[in-house]
């Protein structure tokens, strides 16, 4: 891969129409947003992509039109993970296959392998292909954690495994990583709220949830870190820290959504399990939130629930 992995990499949104169908219109808007805005790459197909509810041929369908939209301007990483290692592996196959720069394949979920397990199931997946590896660990959505001791074995067995999203929420755990790990390894945070911490302690940037709404706002944040200039990057992480606390108000994707509903940029469709806001408070703190950043005017319509 030609691109260096530093700065803000958006974990986008799978737009669905009314009838919750893959809205490829509307994602084709979002990601020309992404790409207006400087983001550093986008990650199609993650956790915020709601892909444990896309059909195989939509997982394939959307890392493909993703690839065709970016038209190489900035990498593609490709989220390709499962619980199953074959069909991780074929994912990551086809992705490698339709010209991703790279995969992201995350813990295996409720299986709950061992360390043993969790590196022979990484170790599988780099195998198969020949582009960069970027391992997705976290522990709150998979029931296990990749330890550290684990992840430098994968690196040095695999020299495709080139970047973890770490999402632990653990610094220490994320300071161990990059303290014992090569200057070329990346690491990005996988929480908004502890990008500027991560890049302090030499981490690389983040795959960012608010980029999808903010990116603006997240790329100079992160850039600014990326310089050293941390005064100005706290102070626009004390700025956004009302809108990452809100987007976490319910399980990740359901408040971005909805937060992006409000702002026109797409209907708030989610697939079950997924569903809408559950509780009103929520809704009206993010609104709140959106109105106090001037993401939304405090006369805007209400978002569209299908």
């Amino acid at each position: 891969m030609t691109f260096p992995l530093r700065g803000v990499f958006t974990a986008m949104i799978t737009p669905f129409d009314a009838n919750g169908a893959f809205d490829a219109i509307t994602y084709a808007s979002l990601v020309d947003n992404q790409l207006k805005n400087g983001v550093a790459g986008i990650v199609p197909c993650g956790t915020t992509g709601e892909s444990p509810t896309l059909s195989h041929a939509e997982h394939d369908y959307v890392i493909e039109l993703t690839i065709d939209l970016v038209k190489g301007q900035i990498p593609v990483i490709a989220g390709t993970g499962s619980n199953s290692t074959a069909e991780a592996i074929r994912l990551s196959q086809h992705a490698e296959k339709v010209g991703a720069d790279a995969v992201m394949v995350v813990n295996p979920y409720y299986n709950k392998p061992t360390q043993e397990g969790l590196y022979l199931h990484f170790k599988a997946i780099a195998n198969s292909v020949k582009i960069p590896c970027i391992i997705y660990n976290i522990k709150s959505r998979t029931g296990v954690n990749l330890e550290t001791e684990t992840l430098i074995r994968l690196c040095q067995t695999c020299p495709n495994i080139s970047g973890v999203k770490e999402a632990s929420g653990d610094l220490r755990q994320m300071k161990d990583v990059i303290a014992n790990t090569s200057d070329d390894f990346n690491v990005l945070s996988g929480d908004d709220n502890m990008a500027i911490d991560l890049i302090q302690a030499g981490g690389d940037g983040v795959i960012s949830v608010a980029s999808n709404l903010v990116p603006d706002k997240m790329v100079m944040m992160v850039e600014a870190a990326l310089k050293s200039d941390f005064d100005y990057a706290r102070k626009l992480e004390y700025e956004l820290s009302i809108l990452f606390k809100a987007l976490f108000l319910e399980t990740n994707p359901i408040p971005i959504k909805a937060a992006m509903a409000m702002a026109g940029l797409c209907l708030e469709q989610y697939r079950l399990p997924m569903c809408p806001l559950s509780s009103e408070t929520h809704r009206n703190r993010l609104k709140e939130t959106l109105e106090e950043l001037n993401i939304i005017e405090k006369t805007a319509i209400e978002s569209v629930i299908v």
